[in-house]
């Protein structure tokens, strides 16, 4: 197939790893660190610096997309353990997909854009009683 296809597995295997890592880490910032070095390290034991770098750019895409999820599921009342489970089971089908060609790359491209879709239609503060003082 090519190099581009393994690139490609790798920056979406690295999308999966970023939205496990900050389902089970609940912090974006963590889960961003983890996934990183974890997809470096698995782009570096099967492939070369290019599948490295693809996994990595993958990593971040994850991480920081899934951020709002994890964050608006957690202040809605989800527990810790479910979230980070709904998380494993999602990216664990994002794995999977990985490896259908280019797949990989629409990954990475949907999980930021899903998550600035959450970010943006998330209320800046809760109203409270100041919306029942209307008249």
């Amino acid at each position: 197939m090519g190099d581009w296809y393994t690139i490609g597995i790798l920056v979406g295997l690295g999308a999966a790893i970023g939205l496990a890592a900050t389902g089970a880490l609940r912090r974006a910032l963590a889960g961003l660190v983890v996934a990183v070095v974890a997809a470096v390290a698995i782009g570096l034991v099967f492939g070369q610096w290019d599948e490295a770098v693809g996994g990595a750019v993958g990593a971040v895409c994850g991480a920081i997309g899934s951020g709002p999820l994890v964050r608006g599921a957690l202040r809605r009342g989800g527990t810790r353990g479910g979230t980070a489970l709904l998380l494993a089971v999602a990216a664990l089908v994002g794995a999977a997909l990985a490896f259908v060609p280019v797949v990989g790359y629409l990954e990475a491209l949907a999980v930021p854009a899903l998550g600035a879709r959450l970010r943006a239609r998330t209320p800046e503060r809760h109203a409270g009683l100041r919306s029942l003082a209307r008249d």
